[in-house]
């Protein structure tokens, strides 16, 4: 929520103001200040498949800073899956705003090696977690249209969302 941390990420992975960064947020009641609307089925899916590789998408609230969102009118937000990611955010206290560990352009890290090779002493941080257990990115769903709509297949089946959503 700060956008002088959030241009901080933009310069350190190069990546154009114009790309949204993913929320990251440590339980589903931290959404609702984030969005506009919650909708139902939007919180129904959120129950199931958080933590875990789900990004969603909404109609962001005026908390959101326009940097973090790329200049859209949305915000994607997800619940990492991992504990030591869960438990950072939790200590911060606060939504973090965070793309994968990678330089744009370049395939997403699976180990801190990877970010470390990737980004050296220009990291100012980098979270040994151990191997990612899926290796893709997350699925995207959006839910502006009041249905849901996925926008990018991920680590989350269409066939589970499905499954949940009816």
């Amino acid at each position: 929520l700060d956008p002088v941390a959030v241009a901080k990420v933009y310069e350190l992975k190069k990546r154009p103001v114009d790309h949204p960064l993913i929320v990251h947020v440590s339980r589903i009641a931290e959404v609702t200040p984030l969005v506009k609307e919650f909708p139902e089925s939007a919180q129904k899916i959120a129950s199931q498949f958080w933590p875990g590789p789900l990004t969603l998408v909404f109609q962001k609230s005026d908390l959101v800073p326009d940097l973090t969102t790329g200049g859209m009118n949305t915000v994607a937000i997800r619940i990492p899956q991992h504990p030591q990611a869960l438990e950072l955010i939790q200590k911060c206290g606060f939504p973090l705003a965070a793309p994968s560990a990678n330089p744009f352009g370049k395939i997403s890290p699976t180990t801190a090696q990877h970010v470390e090779k990737s980004f050296g002493s220009k990291a100012p941080l980098i979270l040994e977690g151990g191997t990612c257990s899926v290796g893709l990115e997350s699925t995207i769903v959006s839910f502006l249209e009041g249905q849901p709509y996925v926008l990018r297949l991920g680590g989350l089946s269409i066939e589970a969302l499905e499954k949940e959503l009816g």
